[in-house]
């Protein structure tokens, strides 16, 4: 799993009852976008996460600057 600042990573619920959640990643502590994360979540709250098989991370979109001139 591969990541960069400002990607999303999406927790999937492992049980009945609880659902998605999305996280914004605001770090990468490991190296090359390795694990581990410094994330946000849509509360505010901050933690390190190692993410398992059920995360899916959303990358950014790049941004377009067109042509040069």
């Amino acid at each position: 799993m591969h990541a960069n600042t400002g990607d999303r990573l999406l927790v999937h619920g492992r049980t009945v009852g609880h659902h998605d959640r999305v996280v914004e990643i605001i770090e990468v502590l490991g190296t090359n976008g390795d694990p581990p994360y410094r994330v946000r979540g849509e509360d505010g709250h901050e933690a390190i996460m190692s993410p398992g098989p059920d995360c899916v991370v959303q990358h950014g979109k790049s941004v377009d600057v067109g042509p040069a001139r």
